[in-house]
């Protein structure tokens, strides 16, 4: 198998990338989280000040149009970070290769997160794009990674239900294949892709990374093929020619011969060679009928 290589579809301005290894370990996946674990403590302080660099951020757009490029390429490389270690450890499963701690894009890396830094961005949009314009696509992303919690009041005590994501789903499916198996399923592979690259995409529009909105690109449609046109060709004296689907099929045309008070049809019969008399039909000795019928 060689190696299989997923990349961000359309022209989304927010790029998330990932290549899968053609081989991977049956049984590693049962620790990469407990391996994951001095990348999460890393992650969670970083994450601590994507905040409120991101609020900087925000009422600097709001009075320039414009993103601090520095805070812009710490919170890209941020995510960038976190998707490597997700896409070695749950989301993906993608790598064996332990994920670096750097911020900075690495080619070498089978995964990678990039977005294009904006000249301008809206200074109205910024006010309501982050919560308001984002509901459908927390609802979506929420059904895709997981992280609901639903709660309800039984007399003095609260129960809580948390559920998984879509995303986790699959992944351990393709995990238990890949344990039985040896191969990671491709189908499976690509549909986690395309959740993982949505939500990142959503991270990058309520980050105000961006002011596009996220979309899915449409669902090309394969075109219809129409049967070929029925039509009807002369074929010569006596005979239509119908020619349907390629094939010519020819039908003798009908006369109508006068029997005493009756009129019944009577196929016509194609012309006889030049210089031949017929044989049969109305008139010819053959067929005992007179050439002006039976009165």
């Amino acid at each position: 198998m060689s190696a299989q290589s997923t990349r961000a579809a359309g022209g989304y301005p927010a790029r998330l990338d990932g290549r899968l290894e053609p081989v991977l370990s049956r049984w590693l996946w049962l620790v990469k989280w407990l391996l994951a674990i001095p990348h999460a403590l890393v992650l969670c302080a970083l994450w601590i000040a994507v905040v409120p660099l991101t609020v900087v951020a925000g009422f600097a757009i709001l009075f320039t149009g414009r993103y601090p490029r520095a805070i812009f390429d710490f919170n890209v490389g941020v995510m960038r970070w976190t998707w490597r270690v997700t896409y070695y450890a749950y989301s993906a499963l993608g790598t064996d290769r332990y994920p670096p701690f750097a911020l900075r894009p690495d080619p070498t890396y089978p995964a990678d997160f990039t977005v294009d830094y904006p000249q301008r961005l809206s200074r109205g949009l910024v006010l309501v794009k982050w919560w308001l314009l984002a509901i459908p696509h927390y609802i979506v992303v929420g059904f895709f990674a997981g992280g609901w919690t639903v709660g309800s009041e039984y007399g003095d005590s609260v129960r809580y239900a948390a559920g998984g994501g879509l995303i986790g789903i699959l992944v351990l499916i393709a995990a238990v294949v890949l344990l039985f198996t040896g191969r990671y399923p491709q189908s499976v592979y690509d549909f986690v892709m395309g959740m993982n690259r949505w939500c990142y995409r959503v991270l990058a529009y309520v980050a105000l990374l961006r002011d596009e909105v996220p979309a899915v690109p449409p669902r090309q449609r394969r075109p219809r093929s129409r049967p070929p046109a029925t039509r009807t060709a002369a074929a010569g004296p006596g005979r239509r020619r119908t020619v349907h689907k390629g094939r010519a099929v020819s039908r003798p045309r009908r006369r109508w011969v006068g029997v005493g008070c009756a009129a019944v049809p009577r196929a016509r019969d194609p012309p006889s060679p030049a210089g031949r008399p017929r044989t049969d039909g109305p008139g010819s000795p053959a067929s005992g009928v007179p050439p002006g019928g039976l009165s």
